[in-house]
């Protein structure tokens, strides 16, 4: 339940400005206007991803080897934050989909390359689509030059988040905190 008045909801929908519209406390809250936007996006977003095998995990890897080319594995896997085992799940379903394929490396016969496929690289572009008008979606109240500034500047708070605190194997992290480590 929100805490903002169907009167004040409404002006916000036209896009009057909180301020202006005597938005509540909770309104002007960091936290609760991150949760609120999170919440709009995740939802649309999976809506956008539905079907694709392991949903924005999915999309990352062929977004990943997409654009940086093929990646080992491992090296993926550190990428992205994702457990190694999660990660052969996860290229074992997208690969049964046909969006990516494993090859041997050159440079280490016992490691394997990930590239997506064709396939992969039009279903890439078909997610970038509807992405994009989710992104639409949630940011439609602001012009084209707030978005830019919008984007800027959340990625500047995201990358100086991410510094100071980066997101970790999960697999790195119980062998740390495992008592048997000591």
């Amino acid at each position: 339940m929100s805490s903002t008045s169907p009167e004040v909801a409404a002006r916000v929908a036209r896009g009057i400005e909180p301020s202006a519209a005597g938005a509540a406390p909770v309104e002007a809250d960091l936290g609760w206007q991150l949760g609120v936007v999170f919440r709009r996006y995740a939802k649309t977003s999976a809506a956008a991803l539905e079907g694709l095998p392991g949903g924005p995990r999915g999309y990352q890897v062929l977004a990943t080897t997409s654009s940086e080319g093929p990646k080992r594995q491992l090296d993926l896997a550190a990428q992205l934050g994702v457990d190694r085992t999660v990660m052969t799940y996860l290229l074992d379903d997208l690969e049964k989909a046909g969006l990516v394929q494993r090859r041997p490396d050159p440079a280490d016969r016992r490691a394997r390359l990930i590239a997506p496929t064709e396939q992969g690289f039009e279903t890439l572009c078909d997610l970038e689509r509807r992405l994009r008008s989710t992104e639409e979606e949630v940011l439609g109240i602001l012009d084209e030059s707030e978005r830019a500034s919008f984007r800027m500047l959340l990625q500047r708070v995201a990358m100086k988040a991410n510094a100071v605190d980066p997101l970790h194997n999960a697999c790195s992290l119980a062998e740390a905190d495992d008592p048997a480590n000591t």
